[in-house]
């Protein structure tokens, strides 16, 4: 989890994504940030984040984006 929060931080160093729960609703993570955190995510974790799974429920918080990347990494296994 450390790991996607130094992420998040390098994209918005003034939002704590500890506790903020709606990233993409509020507007704070825009489709750029987006794009720029799977690529991130996809080479810090060794997963690949397919289509179906780029949607508003998987990062609106770093709770939920981070169970994302658990799940994807199980499927991996």
């Amino acid at each position: 989890m450390e790991a996607l929060l130094e992420i998040l931080k390098e994209l918005h160093p003034e939002t704590d994504f500890e506790t903020e729960e709606a990233l993409v609703d509020r507007g704070v993570l825009v489709s750029f940030d987006i794009v720029m955190l799977i690529t991130r995510i996809e080479e810090e974790f060794d997963v690949v984040i397919p289509a179906k799974d780029i949607t508003p429920e998987h990062f609106n918080s770093a709770k939920a984006l981070y169970a994302l990347i658990e799940q994807l990494q199980e499927q991996d296994d």
